[in-house]
C-alpha cells in the first residue's frame, strides 16, 4: 500500500486516503447493519463490553450525524461509532454525511503529519545518527514512562471487559 502512494501528488494522495477511511467507515456501518444487535452478545461484543456498547450506541442516539464526525478522532470510538449506527439503523445518507465530513478532516492532518514526521525523521539522521538515536531513546522512555504513569493511576488492574446488561434497544431508528 505504501509503494501506492510513493511519486503521488500530496493532494491525490490524501484524497486517496480520504477515501479509504470513508470506505472503512461504510463496511464498519454495513456490518453492523447485518449483525444487528446479536453484536452485543457476540465474542467481540462479550470481549469489549456489552455496557460500553450501548454507552456507544447512547451517544449515537444524542448526537446523531456529530457522533459520526467527532468519532473520527477518537481512537476506539471511530470504529464502534460506525458499527453501533448500523445496529440502530441509523438512515445512511445522515451516516454518510457524517462519514464524509470526518474523513474530511481527520484524514488530512494525519496524512501531512506523517510526512512531516518521516522527512523531518530522515533529515535529522541524515544530518547527525547520533542525534537521531539520542531522539529515538528520548520517544521511548517518553512512551515508558506514560504507560508505567497510565498504569500506577489506573491502579494496576486490567479493567473487566464484561459489563452488566444496561436496558435499551438496539433496534430503535436513529434520526
Amino acid at each position: 500500500m505504501i509503494d501506492f502512494f510513493r511519486g503521488l501528488p500530496l493532494w491525490l494522495g490524501v484524497s486517496v486516503a480520504v477515501a479509504i477511511i470513508f470506505v472503512r467507515g461504510m463496511v464498519y456501518y454495513w456490518i453492523g447493519r447485518a449483525v444487528g444487535p446479536r453484536i452485543y452478545t457476540s465474542k467481540l461484543g462479550r470481549r469489549i463490553g456489552e455496557g460500553r456498547l450501548r454507552r456507544v450506541e447512547a451517544m449515537v442516539a444524542r448526537r446523531g450525524v456529530l457522533a459520526i464526525v467527532g468519532a473520527h478522532w477518537v481512537a476506539g470510538i471511530r470504529h464502534a461509532i460506525p458499527i453501533c449506527a448500523g445496529v440502530m439503523r441509523m438512515p445512511l445518507p445522515r451516516f454518510m454525511l457524517g462519514s464524509v465530513i470526518g474523513a474530511a478532516l481527520w484524514t488530512p492532518p494525519w496524512i501531512v503529519g506523517g510526512y512531516a514526521v518521516v522527512w523531518g525523521w530522515l533529515k535529522v539522521f541524515r544530518e547527525s545518527p547520533p542525534a537521531a538515536a539520542a531522539l529515538v531513546v528520548a520517544v521511548a522512555a517518553l512512551v515508558t514512562g506514560l504507560v508505567v504513569l497510565r498504569r500506577r493511576r489506573r491502579g494496576g488492574a486490567p479493567e473487566e471487559t464484561v459489563a452488566q446488561d444496561q436496558p435499551g434497544s438496539s433496534s430503535t431508528p436513529v434520526g
